[in-house]
């Protein structure tokens, strides 16, 4: 019998895991409340007068930057570790996913880093470079979600979700 993967890793990847798909879970909600509505420069506007569509985008930011941490700082790195990868930096570990196809693109995923500053500071001061931000971050996040699927997909192939 070969190994698939390297059991001393298997609790860590499953914790990181199992941490994704809850906020993940979190991030969906707030995504899918979010973006059933009519989002457009009008609405951005009514953000510095309405409480309650700025905590909604808050909300927002926060989940879809928790979730983008741990998939960039645990989840891959972990995932990697167990298949035997020790990815250097964060360049080679995005490498990494991309080339076992956990992430679609490293450069989409490093460009969805750089949402959250914008997401976190221009609605206050520019409205359309917020709602492009924030029409960005809706497909983001749908890029996350594709992320924690596709190595749930990964465990699930070497027979992580089995273990012991």
């Amino acid at each position: 019998m070969s190994l698939r993967y390297l059991p001393e890793h298997a609790e860590n990847a499953l914790l990181a895991l199992e941490l994704a798909h809850k906020e993940a879970a979190h991030l969906q909600y707030t995504h899918s409340t979010l973006f059933a509505q009519s989002i457009d420069a009008a609405w951005v506007q009514r953000l510095t007068s309405r409480d309650d569509l700025a905590e909604k985008i808050d909300a927002f930011v926060s989940r879809f930057g928790r979730l983008q941490d741990h998939l960039g700082e645990k989840l891959i790195p972990r995932f990697a570790a167990l298949l035997g990868e020790a990815p250097k930096s964060m360049l080679d570990m995005l490498a990494y996913a991309e080339k076992m196809q956990w992430v679609e693109s490293a450069e989409f995923f490093i460009g969805a880093r750089k949402l959250r500053n914008l997401l976190v500071h221009e609605y206050m001061t520019d409205t359309e470079l917020f709602l492009q931000a924030l029409l960005s971050a809706r497909e983001a996040a749908e890029m996350l979600f594709r992320t924690v699927a596709a190595i749930d997909a990964e465990a699930a192939a070497i027979g992580l979700h089995g273990k012991p």
